[in-house]
């Protein structure tokens, strides 16, 4: 076992470069006519649900790692694991974006946001697994209602992206206000160095 600094170090560099990545993505219009800017509408609002995601994930990996205070080689591997999936977001904003939120690029959004639940989840119990029994991260998350109904949530809006991509992204969106609402578990149990 050994410190968490490097891996935090890593994952907020990872975080910041997708942000970047994805913010290039937006072309400022040629003309300056609002109707350049009603264009942009689809690539706008996939950035902006890309950034709070994005976002959402620095704000719960930071206060996850907060309640550990070594880690070991299983958390690593799953934290890489994690900054993959994170790492495919820039693509399908771009796509959505690029394509006025068509069918296949809102189920494939909706399969990257799933992926990357499952893989928050699989370091979330990396971390439990290496605190023990008396985990403090355990202890925190509870039962973890948040993070059972996203993959629902995620799953749901793949299954509509089929017929009615619209209501995935109402999904999506419903899915990240879920998560924008202060979650205090972790800080309320006092880890913060």
């Amino acid at each position: 076992m050994f410190g968490k600094s490097r891996v935090e170090a890593f994952s907020d560099g990872v975080l910041a470069i997708i942000i970047t990545i994805m913010v290039l993505e937006l072309k400022a219009p040629h003309k300056a006519d609002i109707s350049e800017l009603t264009e942009l509408f689809p690539k706008f609002f996939s950035y902006v649900l890309s950034f709070i995601y994005v976002a959402i994930y620095w704000n719960n990996h930071h206060h996850m790692f907060s309640t550990a205070e070594r880690i070991n080689g299983k958390i690593l591997w799953a934290n890489t694991h994690l900054l993959f999936w994170l790492s495919l977001i820039p693509f399908t904003t771009s796509w959505m974006g690029e394509t006025n939120f068509s069918n296949i690029s809102t189920m494939l959004y909706g399969f990257i946001l799933l992926m990357c639940s499952i893989a928050y989840h699989i370091v979330q119990n990396s971390i439990i697994r290496q605190q023990g029994k008396n985990s403090k991260l355990k202890k925190a998350v509870g039962k973890d209602k948040k993070g059972l109904i996203s993959p629902f949530l995620y799953t749901l809006g793949i299954i509509f992206g089929i017929f009615a991509p619209a209501v995935s992204m109402i999904i999506y969106t419903g899915a990240a206000i879920l998560w924008i609402i202060p979650d205090t578990r972790i800080e309320k149990m006092n880890f913060f160095e």
